[in-house]
C-alpha cells in the first residue's frame, strides 16, 4: 500500500486500518453482529493530540475488538491467531508488527517494525465488561451511584468516552459511552464546589508569600491557583480534563480558553506582586462571572476583596463552594464529612491514579 502524504493521526490511521484490511480478517472468525470495534483508551491519539513525536511508542495501526461478554478465551485466541496470520506487516508505510514490550520499560516501541513470520499486532481483543473493569474498576452497566462517580479520575473518563466507535451493531459500546459522557448534575455541582474550595485554600497565600518577600513561593502558589482555575474551567463547561501533558492544549479549546489563557499567562509572567495581583484579580472576576452564567446558584458578588485585614485581594472562593453545596439535592454527597472532591481532586500521585485496583478502595473515604 502506498504511504499517505504527511502525518496521519492515529485515530484516522486506526479507522483506515479497520476498514481497509482488518475488518475482513476479524469477520473471518467472529460473526459481524456479535462484536464491536473502536478506537479508545490510553494514548494521545485517542484524544486527537498525537503528532509525529507520538509514533515512538504505543502508536501505529490499531483498534479494539470487543467480543460478546462471556465469549470464550478460545474465541479470542482464534481471532488473535488469525490476525497474526492474515494482517499485512505494513499498512500505508507504517509497521503493523511490533516486538513484545521490554519488561524494564513501559509500552511498545513503535519506532521500528518487527521482522517475524507472524504479525505481532497492536489490535486489542477483549470484552466490554473486561475492558470497563480494567479502566474503571467496575462495569457501570451494573448500576452506579454518586460515590462511584467520585472514584473515576477524569483522565480515565476521557479515555473511555473519546476516540470513535467503528462498529457496534448491538449498540452496547455506544450506550455505555453515552452513560459516561459526563457527570450527573449533583456530582458535577459537588466537583465544582470542591474545586472552588481548593482555590479558597491557597488564594490568600500568594499575597502572604509576597509580603514575606518569598517571590519563589509567590509564583509557585500563583501557578498552583492557575492550575486549579483551569480545571474549574473544564468543570464549568462540562468537559473532562485530561492529565497535565494535555491540560493546556485542551483548555485552549474550551469556550473560555481564548479569554482566560491570556489572563493566566499574565499571572505566570508576573515578576512582582502588584502586577501579579492585578492579573489574578482579572482571573477571579472572569471566573466568578462564568459561575454566575451557569445559573446553578443565585448570583454571587464577583468583586475581589481584602483577605481579612491583610493588604491583598482575593475572591473568597469559599463563597462559591458554599453556594454550590447548598444547591446539591443528593444527600449521599452532602453527607461527605470533608470537601475532598473526587479522587483526582485530592490525590495527585500518578501511580495511584493509574492503579485501577485503588479506585474501589477510595469509596471508604467518603463514608
Amino acid at each position: 500500500m502506498d504511504a499517505p502524504q504527511g502525518f496521519v493521526p492515529g485515530l484516522a490511521l486506526g479507522r483506515m486500518f479497520y476498514d481497509e484490511v482488518a475488518r475482513e480478517v476479524v469477520e473471518n472468525v467472529v460473526q459481524p453482529g456479535s462484536y464491536a470495534a473502536g478506537f479508545m483508551g490510553k494514548g494521545s491519539d485517542v484524544l486527537g493530540y498525537d503528532s509525529p513525536t507520538s509514533a515512538d511508542h504505543d502508536w501505529g495501526p490499531r483498534f479494539l475488538v470487543f467480543l460478546a461478554d462471556g465469549a470464550s478465551p478460545a474465541l479470542a485466541a482464534r481471532l488473535d491467531a488469525e490476525l497474526k496470520r492474515a494482517l499485512p506487516k505494513t499498512f500505508h508505510g507504517h509497521p503493523v508488527s511490533f516486538p513484545d514490550p521490554d519488561p524494564l520499560e513501559s509500552g511498545v516501541d513503535s519506532a521500528e517494525g518487527f521482522d517475524s513470520d507472524a504479525v505481532h499486532h497492536l489490535v486489542q481483543i477483549t470484552t466490554l465488561h473486561e475492558w470497563l473493569v480494567r479502566f474503571l474498576g467496575m462495569d457501570p452497566r451494573g448500576g452506579m451511584g454518586s460515590l462511584d462517580w467520585l472514584t473515576f479520575p477524569e483522565q480515565r473518563l476521557v479515555e473511555v468516552t473519546s476516540g470513535e466507535v467503528f462498529h457496534d451493531p448491538r449498540g452496547e459500546l455506544t450506550a455505555v459511552r453515552g452513560m459516561l459522557a459526563y457527570h450527573p448534575r449533583d456530582v458535577w455541582l459537588y466537583r465544582m464546589a470542591c474545586q472552588w474550595q481548593r482555590i479558597s485554600q491557597e488564594e490568600a497565600f500568594v499575597g502572604r508569600c509576597a509580603e514575606s518577600v518569598d517571590l519563589l513561593g509567590m509564583r509557585l502558589l500563583a501557578a498552583r491557583v492557575s492550575r486549579d482555575v483551569m480545571k474549574l474551567g473544564f468543570l464549568m463547561e462540562r468537559r473532562y480534563a485530561p492529565y497535565d501533558k494535555w491540560l493546556g492544549t485542551a483548555f485552549g479549546r474550551l469556550a473560555c480558553g481564548s479569554s482566560m489563557m491570556p489572563r493566566l499567562l499574565a499571572v505566570l509572567d508576573a515578576r512582582d506582586y502588584p502586577t501579579l495581583e492585578k492579573s489574578l484579580v482579572e482571573v477571579y472576576r472572569a471566573l466568578a462571572g462564568m459561575h454566575n452564567g451557569l445559573g446553578v446558584t443565585g448570583a454571587l458578588d464577583t468583586t475581589p476583596r481584602s483577605y481579612l485585614s491583610r493588604p491583598y485581594l482575593v475572591l473568597r472562593a469559599d463563597r462559591f463552594a458554599n453556594a454550590l453545596l447548598h444547591a446539591i439535592r443528593d444527600t449521599t454527597l452532602t453527607r461527605i464529612p470533608v470537601r475532598m472532591g473526587a479522587i483526582d481532586q485530592f490525590i495527585d500521585c500518578t501511580d495511584y491514579i493509574e492503579n485501577v485496583g485503588m479506585y474501589r478502595k477510595t469509596l471508604s473515604l467518603y463514608r
